[in-house]
């Protein structure tokens, strides 16, 4: 009797331990129909397409987390999560696991601390202080994608919550011999950044700075490895939330003659019209610095975006959404409405001084 007993108490505290682990998978599905006019079709000429996109309102994605309790206020945490393209089934660019892909140990009192794979620094925390949250038109438009990388290799701390202030820091290694700064062909290489921000039910305020470097460990490229100054904030007046940010872009090791500077700012602001009925309007501008241009360079020129959204609730977690765009570029701009990379293989970017319009509506639903 006593034997069975005890077998029983084991049981059950053995399954008291269990239900205090859990591992949850999540996602979101985005698709819907775009248009682009004026893309340079590389005979000095330009072409408009239709196309069925996925992810244009927001990366479609899968992923694993789970978090399991120590006990005393601590937990190990851990989070899996890859992009998906729905238009033809793809995950994110031949990775398992694309975003993220880390494990780590949480407390009440100190913090989280974890280590893999994650999106870079800038990229967890720009899109809180976008009008059009990092969609495919928003601020990462005009800074051809800067601002929502992902680095591997990561070492990263998330502090508590104090009287509305917390701080993240990024520190992401090269992982290569002979070069501490250095990455591995096709990746980053050492990256770092820091983010303290302030939180309020009137408003919030996030200040940014970080390095992300080249496969060399060189400050090559304002727009693909630079050093980031990133300021904004949010300010919420009754049915509106009105966004503001500016950021500096340097890039010491660019190739000289080619520009190594640019500045980024854009105000923008939402309207909860009703509970289920939303509508965004923002101006983006970016102003490159002196100096020429070439293949993957930006050469000095200056761009302004305007952009026009709406989102339409069906339930919890399903909404439609429609977004129109149009940039003016100066004489020798090529920004295009959507972040791509001058030198992209699947490029999207006018001519030279030409504007562009883009538009895309379509469906997310998030499980």
């Amino acid at each position: 009797m006593k034997t069975t007993l005890g077998a029983v108490a084991l049981l059950a505290a053995s399954s008291a331990v269990w239900a205090q682990s859990s591992v949850t998978m999540y996602g979101r599905l985005d698709g819907g129909v775009e248009y682009l006019n004026h893309i340079a079709n590389g005979n000095g000429g330009s072409s408009s397409r239709w196309s069925a996109e996925g992810g244009d309102w927001g990366t479609s994605m899968f992923g694993l987390k789970g978090t399991e309790d120590l006990g005393g206020g601590s937990a190990a945490i851990f989070d899996l999560e890859t992009a998906v393209q729905i238009m033809n089934g793809t995950t994110g660019g031949g990775r398992l696991w694309s975003r993220r892909a880390y494990v780590g140990i949480k407390n009440e009192t100190w913090g989280q601390l974890q280590a893999g794979r994650n999106l870079f620094i800038d990229s967890d925390g720009v899109w809180e202080f976008d009008p059009f949250v990092q969609q495919a038109v928003s601020s990462a438009s005009l800074v051809r994608g800067r601002n929502w990388q992902q680095t591997s290799n990561n070492i990263e701390y998330h502090s508590p919550v104090w009287k509305g202030f917390d701080v993240q820091g990024q520190y992401s290694f090269g992982n290569q011999p002979g070069n501490f700064n250095a990455g591995a062909e096709g990746e980053f290489g050492r990256s770092d950044g820091i983010m303290l921000t302030y939180h309020s039910p009137l408003f919030d305020m996030r200040g940014i700075y970080d390095e992300l470097r080249d496969s060399s460990g060189r400050f090559s490229n304002i727009f693909t490895a630079s050093r980031e100054y990133f300021v904004g904030g949010n300010l919420r007046v009754q049915k509106f939330k009105i966004q503001a940010a500016y950021t500096h872009y340097s890039a010491p090791d660019s190739p000289p003659g080619v520009s190594d500077t640019a500045d980024h700012y854009w105000l923008g602001a939402t309207c909860q019209a009703t509970p289920k009925w939303a509508v965004t309007a923002a101006g983006f501008y970016i102003h490159v610095g002196e100096g020429g241009g070439d293949v993957s360079h930006d050469p000095a020129s200056h761009a302004m975006l305007y952009a026009l959204g709406t989102t339409y609730n069906l339930s919890a977690r399903t909404f439609l959404y429609a977004t129109v765009a149009y940039v003016d570029n100066s004489k020798n701009g090529t920004f295009s409405v959507f972040a791509t990379p001058r030198d992209s293989s699947n490029p999207t970017s006018p001519l030279p001084g030409e504007s562009q319009t883009g538009a895309y509506v379509g469906m997310m639903h998030v499980f």
